[in-house]
């Protein structure tokens, strides 16, 4: 099947963008890598009057620290991600999960900003994102305003982004002392959208956790904290009867999707077996 007739624009500025958007609104879809937007378009699952290509936006793209802050822009590629010394001394838990996303040919042309803004619960950056307590900036006509992630995500496919305005970059606070990641996912093969996965960051005193964050994906329409979960292992030292009462405290926490392959029950045992994994990396030295 082939995508349907469309318009094509190639904006130079961000301002040029905007106006683009502010014109054509809801009838416009943006399009950087494309990884997600081509494969709905040829299938005629979306049908957008005018494609943006903001591929020349150099306002969006790269890696920096300022201000406490690792700031990632939109249009930064997944490989890029991957390859940054930035990345891995600031956010760790972003390095471990670039090479569960998909495979390496999606990775040279898909971007960070696609995968956030797309909202795919299935996705992982969307759940390191919620982990890592990051924030998203949002630009408008009416300049740029900042989003926590907690609020960002609404739903399947659903975010903060109204349809006149456009993701410019991801803020990340920078790894504190103590803090560890740690990062797994079940999937059939890999490079296959996950099944059930988890991101989680901690601070750690030898096998003590505190702070603990454990951000579940492909399980609901959206990531989401198991808050009970955490508790449970918050101030403890990591043993067996800790990781068990862990466990059980996902029934409180999740309420998971059944899908074509796995139903409801299945999704909330892996995300035990993950939970039991992920926590015992996070006590071990994580990674």
């Amino acid at each position: 099947m082939k995508a349907p007739s469309f318009d094509y624009v190639k904006v130079q500025s961000l301002p040029e963008l905007l106006g683009v958007l502010v014109e054509r609104g809801d009838d416009a879809k943006i399009i950087a890598g494309g990884q997600s937007l081509v494969p709905t378009l040829n299938m005629r699952l979306s049908a957008p009057e005018i494609l943006i290509d903001i591929n020349g936006l150099e306002e969006l793209k790269g890696i920096a620290v300022a201000d406490g802050y690792l700031r990632i822009g939109a249009l930064t590629r997944h490989y890029e991600l991957g390859r940054s010394d930035e990345v891995a001394a600031h956010a760790p838990l972003l390095a471990q999960a670039l090479p569960h996303i998909a495979h390496e040919a999606i990775r040279s042309r898909g971007t960070f900003g696609g995968s956030i803004a797309n909202a795919d619960p299935a996705a992982e950056l969307p759940a390191c994102l919620l982990a890592l307590r990051g924030r998203l900036v949002i630009a408008g006509q009416n300049g740029e305003r900042t989003v926590d992630v907690a609020d960002f995500f609404h739903g399947l496919y659903e975010t903060a982004i109204e349809p006149e305005e456009v993701l410019v970059a991801a803020e990340i606070p920078v790894l504190g002392g103590g803090e560890r990641a740690a990062f797994d996912e079940l999937v059939m093969r890999h490079g296959d959208y996950a099944i059930v996965g988890l991101a989680a960051m901690a601070k750690a005193d030898g096998e003590i956790l505190s702070d603990v964050r454990l951000s579940f994906f492909s399980v609901e329409g959206k990531p989401v904290l198991a808050a009970a979960a955490a508790d449970a292992v918050n101030g403890k030292p990591l043993n067996e009867e800790v990781l068990q009462a862990a466990q059980a405290a996902l029934e409180n926490d999740l309420d998971p999707l059944s899908d074509l392959y796995n139903t409801a029950a299945t999704k909330l045992h892996l995300a035990r077996v993950l939970t039991g994994r992920v926590l015992s990396k996070l006590a071990s030295g994580g990674a």
